[in-house]
């Protein structure tokens, strides 16, 4: 038998249900959207920033939250660590396999950490980005009550908690050398995921605040800014009608093609995988006054229009995959 390079080949062949993610609703909590930014956003982190206690706990407590999820660790562990010239930063890493013959994957990823504690002054980064952490998990939580009612993807899904983000995207650089030297290996089948096997990047950076609403007076909105070939912008509409959640979306930064190239293309995490021709796309709901700012905290977030964010956001990955 001949195994292409980085193929996943089952035991057994896989069955593709038809399973309607109307299920996943069943786990999508706002209450727990709402205590994960709390707890991140809580004094005893230290406001989350890289290379301090309060960020390796933070690592330790996605670590956790990944092995509760049933997600699949790669090569042997959910936390990575990588070493810049200033700080050990920690990513957290998890998989749930898909059935593709050679495999592909999807990798969702949020970065936990934030600016910590400066001069006294405690940053809690609730929206920045306890909210885009809370979305990974949800996300990931939803696709694992999928899989556990037996529903299949083509593509699987890697899941990343990165750390760095405020230190030139430290975590998400050290994600790509690891895909680069072949050096992460899916826990299914035992073979090195190749970086040409990553179809898409999909960013969740700040999904809690409505202080910024793309139409003044309407805070059920989302934007993702993402290339117009790439983004599937289209399956983005159909969902957002189908299931009936009003949202708003926007494909720009507020009408800006110079602030849009600048959060798509050069502050956030997506940028080292753009660079790297990896299609990429980012939700968000946008830089409000509170962002870099003490601020920033649990109480300025608006948790049932995150919760609709989290649903699009999943059952548009849900015709991705």
């Amino acid at each position: 038998m001949i195994l292409l390079l980085g193929a996943c080949v089952p035991a057994a062949a896989q069955v593709r249900y038809t399973i309607s993610p109307k299920n996943a609703e069943a786990v999508l909590k706002t209450e727990n959207i709402r205590s994960t930014v709390e707890y991140l956003s809580s004094p005893s982190l230290g406001g989350r920033a890289s290379g301090t206690d309060g960020g390796r706990r933070t690592a330790m407590w996605l670590d956790g939250q990944f092995r509760d999820l049933g997600l699949l660790p790669l090569s042997g562990a959910w936390m990575h660590g990588f070493t810049t010239g200033s700080f050990f930063g920690r990513n957290v890493l998890g998989l749930i396999p898909g059935s593709a013959q050679p495999a592909r994957y999807v990798l969702v990823m949020a970065h936990f950490d934030n600016l910590g504690t400066l001069g006294g002054t405690f940053y809690p980064g609730a929206d920045s980005n306890a909210s885009g952490i809370a979305a990974l998990l949800e996300v990931a939580r939803m696709f694992r009550h999928m899989k556990e009612r037996k529903r299949t993807y083509a593509s699987g899904i890697i899941f990343a908690a990165i750390d760095g983000k405020e230190k030139d995207l430290a975590g998400s650089r050290d994600l790509w050398r690891l895909l680069e030297q072949g050096k992460l290996t899916d826990p299914s089948c035992g073979a090195s995921i190749q970086k040409e096997q990553i179809s898409l990047v999909v960013n969740l950076d700040q999904l809690g605040a409505i202080l910024a609403p793309i139409t003044q007076g309407n805070p059920h909105y989302i934007m993702m800014l993402s290339d117009t070939a790439t983004g599937r912008r289209s399956t983005l509409e159909n969902v957002n009608r189908d299931q009936h959640l009003g949202m708003e979306l926007g494909y720009d930064y507020y009408g800006s093609a110079d602030f849009t190239r600048l959060f798509y293309t050069r502050i956030s995490d997506q940028r080292v995988f753009l660079e790297n021709g990896i299609p990429a796309v980012m939700f968000t709901s946008g830089i409000t006054l509170n962002n870099n700012k003490a601020a920033d905290t649990p109480e300025t977030l608006d948790y049932p229009v995150m919760r609709k964010r989290i649903q699009l956001i999943f059952y548009w990955l849900d015709k991705v995959l």
